[in-house]
């Protein structure tokens, strides 16, 4: 495969950063969960350690937000590679509209998560800085519009894992059974 068929390094970057914050990130929201359940449960766990878990997270959501759109600016005006010859029509619409949700979830996750916490009642702090606080959006301030909004932003964390194991386990079907070097367009030590 030449050069010419891979991504930009911009590209190429920005997908793995994003893609290692994101599960990150699934992750991270369950320690915080954990921190607040422990919380409530009497343990050894202060407010202030939940408040920096949950500032922490929202602060990382605002950077995978702005990397995301960035990554969605570089793709409309650097597009990359086509498609292998040789898919199917529904291999092609699933190869593109997996792309394509990866980038709504990518933007749809921290947009939601700003919603949920410019519902809840503690500010949310950039960097975990009183003096950057983060303004809320005009959203009902409201536990149950709370509530809701939460559990559609936590049921996106559900959402990245079944888009990355439908997104890996295509980059492998075509490395090792269409063996078309597909995947040496992301990860640079590959050949194709």
């Amino acid at each position: 495969m030449s050069t010419t068929t891979r991504y930009t390094g911009v590209a190429i970057a920005l997908h793995w950063v994003i893609a290692a914050m994101l599960i990150g990130m699934v992750f991270y929201a369950w320690h915080m969960e954990d921190l607040k359940h422990a919380l409530f449960a009497g343990e050894d766990v202060s407010i202030g350690e939940v408040q920096f878990a949950y500032n922490a997270h929202k602060t990382t959501g605002l950077l995978v937000l702005f990397l995301s759109l960035a990554r969605l600016a570089w793709r409309l005006t650097h597009p990359g590679p086509g498609l292998p010859d040789g898919m199917t029509r529904w291999e092609q619409l699933a190869a593109t509209g997996t792309h394509w949700a990866f980038y709504a979830i990518m933007i749809g996750m921290p947009l939601g998560g700003l919603i949920a916490a410019s519902a809840a009642e503690p500010p949310t702090l950039l960097f975990n800085n009183p003096d950057l606080v983060l303004p809320k959006l005009p959203v009902p301030q409201t536990e149950g519009f709370q509530s809701i909004s939460a559990s559609l932003h936590g049921a996106g964390g559900w959402a990245i894992f079944v888009l990355t194991g439908l997104h890996v386990a295509a980059a492998l079907k075509h490395q090792f059974i269409n063996k078309d070097g597909l995947m040496a367009r992301m990860i640079p030590f590959l050949k194709g």
